[in-house]
């Protein structure tokens, strides 16, 4: 059994809050009793995102800001008078990335920037930041260690490189209590269209027809509960600032056979379609992501808990209770 850290009334402020993983998290230490300051993309529609999803009683006990993380103003003010920073926030989208690097670039690397420099500044307690498998690129030994060679393949892959790297430079320049995080494909109920394994719920439920790009990928799910835990435990472990952990589940699949998997959950026999406009190029294609989740199980003492068949029953479920959720229609960048 893992014990969770003490967070009752600790001061704790959350970037990209609204977001999939960020609204789990904010969950979970809400559970934990902790004073959460939310920091969510503003839109004029004061409209946070996942936040939405959490009870009443729930949103009502949360600071939300709603700002730009490439404000430096609004990110000082956000940092300060907390103790820990869990820097979620990004522009995430691989195409998207390939489409408009400007912006993912500018959000991940200057928005990071902000995070750490007004973190330093307001004397923050610790900062865990949030890398992404997706800067190893595709894998040269299996499994991926964190001693793994940093090979980027998207304009999203690198930006979160040099995100990685701002991290780094900031605890051994200038002593900064930062530690990275480096989830492998989390999945699970509020994470949006623009990923695959939400993409394959909603076009079964809907037409039993699968729109898809390559089959022959091949990824490391981790549902959203494990990868939150991973953060938590990170958060409350002493000595590892500077440290970079890997969570993921150290079992692959490829997507062909997650469609067959996801297919026989629902109950449905599918009919898959190859779109060529989702199919990345041959450089820019990750072909396998596989952890090596040793270091956080035996520094952490973090464990993978959902069996990848128990996440996507849940996943399923929660959006089928949503019915028109997204655009399953549309190719979702």
């Amino acid at each position: 059994m893992t014990f969770l850290p003490n967070f009752k009334s600790k001061r704790i402020l959350v970037t990209g809050a609204g977001g999939f993983i960020g609204s789990h998290l904010v969950e979970a230490l809400l559970g934990l009793s902790a004073e959460v300051r939310a920091f969510v993309h503003y839109n004029s529609r004061s409209d946070w995102g996942f936040l939405e999803e959490l009870p009443p009683l729930a949103k009502s006990s949360i600071e939300v800001i709603s700002a730009d993380l490439r404000d430096f103003h609004a990110v000082k003010q956000a940092t300060n008078g907390v103790e820990i920073v869990f820097h979620l926030g990004a522009s995430i989208g691989i195409p998207y990335s390939l489409a408009y690097p400007n912006d993912v670039v500018e959000t991940n690397v200057m928005g990071t920037l902000n995070i750490l420099k007004a973190s330093l500044d307001n004397s923050v307690v610790r900062v865990v930041h949030t890398s992404t498998s997706e800067v190893y690129g595709t894998a040269q030994y299996t499994p991926i260690d964190e001693k793994h060679p940093l090979s980027p393949q998207s304009p999203y892959a690198a930006s979160k490189i040099a995100a990685d790297k701002l991290a780094e430079s900031f605890f051994r320049a200038y002593g900064l209590p930062v530690s990275i995080l480096r989830p492998f494909n989390t999945f699970g109920p509020r994470q949006s269209l623009r990923a695959i394994i939400p993409t394959v719920i909603s076009q079964l439920l809907g037409t039993g027809k699968v729109v898809i790009g390559s089959l022959e990928p091949r990824r490391d799910f981790t549902f959203v509960s494990d990868t939150v835990k991973g953060f938590i435990l990170l958060a409350g472990k002493g000595g590892v600032e500077g440290e970079t952990f890997n969570l993921g589940t150290q079992k692959d699949i490829s997507i062909k056979e997650l469609i067959l998997l996801t297919s026989q959950i629902i109950g449905v026999t599918p009919e898959i379609e190859i779109d060529q406009r989702r199919i990345r190029g041959q450089q820019s294609e990750v072909w396998r992501l596989i952890s090596d989740n040793s270091k956080a199980a035996e520094i952490l003492g973090w464990a993978p808990s959902y069996r990848l068949e128990d996440g996507l029953k849940s996943t399923v479920e929660w959006i089928r209770e949503k019915k028109q959720f997204g655009k399953p229609g549309i190719y979702n960048i």
